[in-house]
């Protein structure tokens, strides 16, 4: 495993010769076997915007808060964020780590072929990216199905709210609105890379700054504040379901943070429509989780000092209907000012935030596919892997679009099972992460070659404290998060994941292995 013997141009031969020496992204990308198909044409900045905006604190705080608020309260909050945010960072730089050895849109399943060795990359590869590709079409499922959540809360509360003969959608409308925000991610993601460059751009500031917006101006307008004390102790059990072990239910309240802080290796897909790949890839992955990781505790802290009433912020009876922070925003605007426009307008900036992401969300679903695809992994793979004049995979992304759509009508019979579902969302994308850091920790511990950006003698250890970690949350979050245990309160995290364990190894073995060699070069 390393780097082929064919070399490339010096700057200075190149010069001499007459031409100018490929961007070094491009010349890996050769190395490994593949011709430019996507337009190089994002920086650094833009590589970042995309893992940043998916990340998106705004939207994955807000969409958990209920979550953390109902398992542990502030003190899972505060405290929870720094050890999710540790060990998040030990997995991304792992990642950064192999993402400059191996900048392709292929990503995670392209490196598990590269790192597991000829016997076993096939088999490596077809696992990694069926988890991976299905864990990202419900990351959009689940961020866009939030995002008409939201939507129907802000017209609950502009109508009224709950309490004042507001209009609460249905989900019928609901899923309506889900599909429509659907709609639009796929008629933004057809357009050119310079353009969703912009945007992605724009979605990183809008993040940053309704952060600061919010975590400043919330507790400032608030007439009632928590104390310091509250916030950085207080320990909530009142609503966590029959389950009476502190340290327990603080576990149970990481998934708030855990969740939030996925979604960066979105980096790693848009490297072959990134400058100098090899380098920008995996400071995109890194410099994402950690300004994620600053500007997330901050807004945490800020939304946390107006919560005084955690039991009546959880009551579906006040206004917002249960949805916590959208009741704190609502109510500490109307104790000032005698009405909620205020908190109404935060909630816009929210839902802006998380439009971002969903944008992103299919950006990378879509580069995925694309490369998938170019492998021969997915069913009828010569459509997907077709890109259009402007150099964009646009059947991959109507493709996402369409099955995230799918994937968000399990609603409608039973929300029990779309939870379940877009579990997958956390544990079936961390489990994709951890297998090519697995592979390099052994099966190429002594063979892998390192890119620009690399741990050196560090990069076995910190490889394996990832892939613990991952082991850690994936048994953590299957754990029955009420008692009794219910067909209503049951934990389906385990159902989820283990049925796309058996379907994709079914598939396998009945279909994929006579067919399937992994990665094929195009060169």
């Amino acid at each position: 495993m390393g780097r082929d013997n064919e070399t490339v141009p010096s700057h200075a031969d190149a010069m001499a010769e007459g031409y100018v020496p490929l961007d070094s992204g491009h010349a890996r990308l050769q190395e490994l076997g593949y011709k430019q198909e996507l337009k190089r044409d994002l920086s650094v900045i833009s590589n970042f915007a995309f893992s940043f905006s998916i990340i998106s604190v705004l939207t994955g705080v807000t969409t958990l808060y209920n979550t953390g608020l109902n398992y542990g309260g502030t003190v899972s909050f505060v405290y929870g964020w720094f050890i999710a945010s540790a060990f998040t960072m030990i997995v991304a730089l792992s990642m950064a780590e192999i993402c400059s050895s191996f900048p392709t849109s292929g990503g995670l399943y392209y490196w598990s072929a590269k790192l597991s060795g000829p016997t076993w990359a096939p088999f490596a590869s077809w696992i990694t990216g069926w988890f991976n590709i299905v864990g990202q079409w419900a990351v959009t499922t689940s961020v866009d199905f939030s995002l008409a959540q939201l939507i129907k809360v802000i017209i609950l509360l502009s109508t009224g709210g709950k309490n004042g003969g507001g209009y609460e959608a249905s989900k019928y409308v609901v899923i309506a609105l889900h599909g429509v925000i659907l709609l639009l991610h796929g008629m933004i993601n057809s357009l050119p890379i310079s353009l969703l460059s912009f945007l992605g751009r724009l979605a990183a500031i809008w993040n940053v700054v309704g952060v600061f917006v919010l975590m400043i101006g919330i507790p400032s307008v608030a007439t009632e504040r928590a104390s310091a004390k509250f916030v950085f102790t207080n320990f909530n059990t009142e609503n966590a379901d029959g389950i009476s072990s502190k340290p327990y239910i603080f576990l149970l309240g990481l998934l708030m943070s855990q969740y939030t802080l996925t979604g960066y290796d979105a980096s790693a897909y848009m490297t072959e429509e990134t400058r100098e790949a090899d380098i920008n890839g995996p400071k995109g992955i890194i410099s994402a989780v950690g300004i994620s990781v600053i500007v997330g505790w901050g807004y945490i802290l800020g939304i946390t000092f107006a919560v005084t009433d955690i039991h009546y912020l959880l009551s579906e009876d006040n206004d917002a209907g249960g949805y916590a922070i959208a009741e704190v925003f609502y109510l500490v605007f109307k104790n000032r000012y005698g009405n909620g426009a205020g908190g109404i307008i935060c909630l816009v900036i929210i839902a802006v935030a998380i439009f971002f992401c969903g944008m992103s969300s299919v950006t990378s679903n879509s580069r995925m596919v694309f490369a998938f695809s170019r492998d021969g992994a997915l069913p009828f793979s010569s459509s997907w892997r077709k890109v259009n004049k402007q150099e964009v995979p646009i059947y991959a992304v109507w493709l996402s679009v369409s099955i995230s759509f799918c994937m968000a009508l399990t609603s409608l019979g039973s929300i029990v099972a779309f939870e379940a579902m877009v579990s997958i969302a956390t544990i079936g994308l961390y489990i994709a992460y951890a297998l090519p850091i697995f592979f390099r920790v052994t099966l190429a511990q002594k063979d892998f070659v390192p890119g620009p950006f690399n741990l050196g003698r560090y990069g076995v250890i910190v490889g394996w404290v990832a892939v613990l970690w991952v082991l850690i949350i994936s048994i953590l979050f299957s754990l029955p998060v009420s008692y009794p245990i219910t067909m209503e309160t049951l934990n389906y995290t385990p159902v989820a994941v283990g049925c796309l364990l058996i379907l994709v190894v079914s598939f396998w073995l009945i279909s994929g292995r006579h067919w399937f060699k992994g990665p094929i070069t195009t060169i």
